[in-house]
């Protein structure tokens, strides 16, 4: 089993809380808000959270998710990784709900889209892609596609 593999795996065991509980420790352990970590603070965010990893796992998880070849990980790249790959019927319900805030239907969510629904102030634009990529986070803390669907359909009257 590949390193990232068996790291999702024990994060998953904890349930809704081990991606997160996890995104946390390490966004505390980048002090100097890089938004990357290295092998050592890798390994202690791990250990923190009892989700201990052979050095070897670890080293592969950097070698993995270093991009610029400086001995750091992209975090939120690699948060993403962790979480589990969804379904096309999650996917598809996503699209759905986005395609009902897009009002305008050019793909990007603006603040006309969400007049007199939401406050755009702080956030003026959604993309598609931001807007999966936040369901994605949702998605790996429920079990099936079908309590997913209804969620979902549930929360944007889809």
């Amino acid at each position: 089993m590949e390193a990232i593999e068996k790291l999702r795996a024990k994060c998953l065991e904890r349930g809704a809380s081990g991606i997160r509980g996890l995104a946390r420790v390490f966004r505390r352990l980048d002090a100097n808000r890089s938004g990357t970590l290295d092998a050592d603070e890798l390994h202690r965010g791990l250990e923190e959270m009892g989700l201990a990893l052979e050095p070897q796992e670890i080293e592969q998880i950097c070698q993995r998710w270093d991009r610029h070849g400086d001995g750091t990980l992209d975090l939120e790249e690699f948060l993403r990784a962790l979480r589990p790959p969804m379904s096309q019927a999650r996917k598809d319900i996503i699209a759905a709900a986005f395609a009902k805030l897009d009002r305008s239907g050019d793909g990007v969510v603006t603040v006309g889209d969400l007049r007199g629904i939401y406050s755009g102030r702080d956030h003026p634009k959604v993309t598609a892609a931001e807007f999966l990529d936040y369901y994605s986070g949702v998605s790996a803390s429920v079990d099936t596609d079908e309590e997913f669907v209804a969620m979902m359909t549930s929360a944007w009257q889809l």
